[in-house]
């Protein structure tokens, strides 16, 4: 953050163990987290300037950086997933960030990871019904790990406010519910997607892409906004107009392109006038899997 007194950029307090973060954060005013897997880039700047400004000059945010091998599959990447911490630092500083918490696996699991189909005693969250669509048919356990590593952070941050990207719409929608329904006393805030020149939203996987890949890669944006278009003439026209820019483009391996609502509920062919939605997209471009939304208006 910013010294008052000279106004150059100071490092946050780098917390890497429980015992450390509670140290920094006792007697804190208003705490504002934002959970991120590192790998820090513009569209986290974003979350991190929402959190300064919902904290206030008396309050704190913190950060968290941990790649949690909970929420990753067999076969995913979590062993090649993108681990910069040095920049990450420089980009907490320069956006102010008080708190840096970059936990260990065993600080987060001290009795291990607790994986599907593996012997555990360990509490994990079951995130309902609703983690077994869209990311969740794709990547079954994968919201079981995002929430169960969510309420640990906010078990030990026990922030006031709590930041997310609308990247990751359906993770969203799901945190919400868990601080709802277990009554956690947290504002979750979603932060629309930020996204580059042409359009591709912000991801850390964004760097896997070569130049190539990265212009296929933009067609999903494309295809949501072609959607968004033809919202007006009903859901078919609206899922016709996305899916013919995606099938222009042999280099995207569609995997699912979904018409919501903002609920992620099942929508009608023709919803009533005024009606909203979501539109949902994941492909992959080569070998890496990306993720797309964008509002809908009838």
């Amino acid at each position: 953050m910013t010294h008052p007194a000279t106004g150059t950029l100071t490092a946050p307090a780098v917390a890497r163990s429980r015992a450390e973060l509670g140290g920094l954060l006792a007697g804190r005013g208003t705490v504002v987290l934002v959970p991120t897997m590192g790998a820090l880039h513009e569209g986290h700047a974003t979350l991190m300037r929402i959190a300064r400004e919902r904290a206030g000059a008396d309050g704190t945010v913190v950060i968290s950086i941990f790649v949690n091998p909970l929420q990753f599959g067999p076969g995913e990447d979590l062993d090649r997933y993108p681990r910069t911490f040095d920049d990450d630092l420089a980009l907490a500083a320069a956006e102010g960030v008080d708190v840096l918490f970059a936990p260990v696996v065993a600080e987060m699991y001290p009795d291990g990871v607790p994986h599907e189909g593996v012997a555990s005693e360990a509490v994990t969250v079951q995130p309902g019904p609703l983690a077994d669509l869209l990311e969740g048919a794709s990547r079954p356990g994968h919201f079981r790990g995002v929430l169960t590593v969510v309420a640990k952070l906010f078990g030990l941050v026990r922030p006031d406010v709590a930041v997310f990207g609308e990247k990751d719409y359906q993770q969203l929608a799901l945190i919400r519910r868990m601080a709802s329904d277990l009554c956690l006393g947290i504002d979750v805030v979603g932060a629309a997607t930020d996204r580059e020149p042409d359009g591709l939203a912000r991801s850390s996987r964004n760097r896997y892409l070569d130049a190539e890949q990265r212009q296929q890669a933009a067609t999903l944006s494309r295809a949501l906004r072609a959607a968004q278009e033809r919202a007006s003439y009903g859901v078919p026209a609206a899922r016709w107009a996305a899916m013919s820019v995606i099938k222009a483009e042999p280099g995207v391996e569609l995997d699912y392109l979904a018409l919501t609502t903002t609920g992620l509920g099942e929508l009608p062919d023709y919803p009533e006038p005024g009606a909203e939605g979501r539109i949902l997209v994941a492909a992959r471009v080569g070998t890496t899997r990306l993720i797309d939304n964008m509002p809908l208006q009838f």
